[in-house]
Order: structure tokens, then sequence, then C-alpha cells
């Protein structure tokens, strides 16, 4: 049994990753801002003592340090998964700034404040993974200009994680940027590709086979290379 920290469960992607991990027996260290946000069915995983709560705002460093005092084991894998698709106003020209920032504070600078608090436990485990669920959307090589603050914040966080995972590659600690595809989750809405049950089993599927080999790289939900 492995220990996998996701943040970000209370719905979407991260709710169905902490359930498909749960289902086939992992421990599961799931964060909210707060303890009403987590679904019924990751509660009533409590009972199997397999899943717990931390929480903690991800733009909040004092609250995120607060939370990891209440940790005592190895963490073998840490997914942030928590983030937001940014202001109603975000085109280069008419942008909402203080929006923007936000958007910044969250996706960009939140999985590099948990990745920093967590990597003690994560260097307690063997081979642990740092995951960051990015997007497509900030690839460089992808030049649409929709949402620009939101892309903006996910070509950032891969650009950190890259950093991160040059600087852990001494520890064995992979770390990589994943695509979840255009998923049906309120961000997504209901005409996106693929429901989020087929994007978690393909994250789930590609995160057990990463291997040192593989950090720095930026994948989709397939497993397939995405150039930054």
């Amino acid at each position: 049994m492995k220990t996998y920290v996701i943040t970000g469960i209370g719905r979407g992607i991260g709710c169905e990753l902490a359930r498909q991990f749960l289902l086939r027996g992992e421990r599961v260290v799931g964060t909210v801002r707060d303890d009403a946000s987590v679904p019924e069915e990751l509660h009533n995983a409590k009972t199997q003592g397999r899943f717990s709560t931390l929480i903690f705002d991800v733009r909040d460093q004092a609250s995120i340090e607060a939370a990891v005092r209440q940790l005592d084991e190895p963490v073998d894998v840490l997914i942030s998964n928590a983030g937001v698709i940014g202001p109603k106003q975000q085109s280069t020209l008419d942008m909402d700034f203080k929006g923007f920032l936000d958007t910044l504070d969250i996706n960009t600078l939140g999985p590099l404040r948990v990745a920093q608090a967590f990597l003690p436990f994560l260097r307690r485990a063997k081979n642990a993974k740092i995951v960051t669920v990015s997007s497509r959307m900030g690839s460089l090589s992808y030049a649409k200009s929709d949402r620009i603050a939101y892309r903006a914040s996910k070509a950032a966080v891969n650009k950190v994680m890259q950093g991160l995972a040059t600087d852990l590659h001494a520890d064995g600690i992979i770390a990589v940027s994943v695509h979840p595809g255009w998923v049906q989750t309120d961000m997504g809405g209901s005409e996106a590709d693929i429901t989020v049950q087929e994007s978690a089993a393909g994250l789930v599927k590609l995160i057990d086979g990463l291997t040192l080999e593989d950090t720095g790289e930026f994948f989709d939900w397939t497993g397939a290379r995405i150039p930054f």
C-alpha cells in the first residue's frame, strides 16, 4: 500500500483520482479548503482507515505548513490537482489583472508551495513522484489566446516543475506535468471529449509507470509526451 497526497479532491479529477486509488487499496490523503467540501463517497472510505484529509488553501503557505504537521508518514506520490480556470475577463486586450495574479498564485505558485512543504515526506519514500495537473493549453507550441491567464499559469507551472525535476534528480524524486485531457467537469464543461473516469484512469496508469527517465517531462493522460 502506497500513500498518495492529492490536492483539490472536492470534485472532478481530484475526487475521481482519490476514488480510484482507494478502490485498489491505496492510502489517500486528500486536501480541501474546508472539510465540508469532501465528497460523501470519500468520507465513507474513512471507515477503512485509508483515507484522511488535510485542510489548507494552496495560496496560504502558513496553512499548508500547519496542515503537514499533522502528517507523519512517507508520501509516495504527491498530485497537485487544485486549480482554477481564472477570471472571466482574461484577454490580452482586456485583462482582469487582479484575477490574473490570483490565477498564477493558485495554478503556478500553489503546486510549488505544496511540493516544498511535502518534500520531507517524499524523501522518506522510495522512488517518490510529484505530479502536477497542468494543461495542453499552456504549451508554447499551441498559439491560441483565449483564457490567456489560465494558459500563462499552466505554461509557468510546467517550467517550475521542469526546474523542480532538475533539482530533485539526485534525490531520485520524479517530477512531471500532466495534461488530463479535455474532461467533462465543471471546468471542462459537458461537451468535453472524455469523462472524468476515463481521464483519471489514464492518469493512474501514467503515474504508475513513471520512472526517473521521465522526470521533467510533460505528458497527456494517455501517456504521450507533449511539447512544452
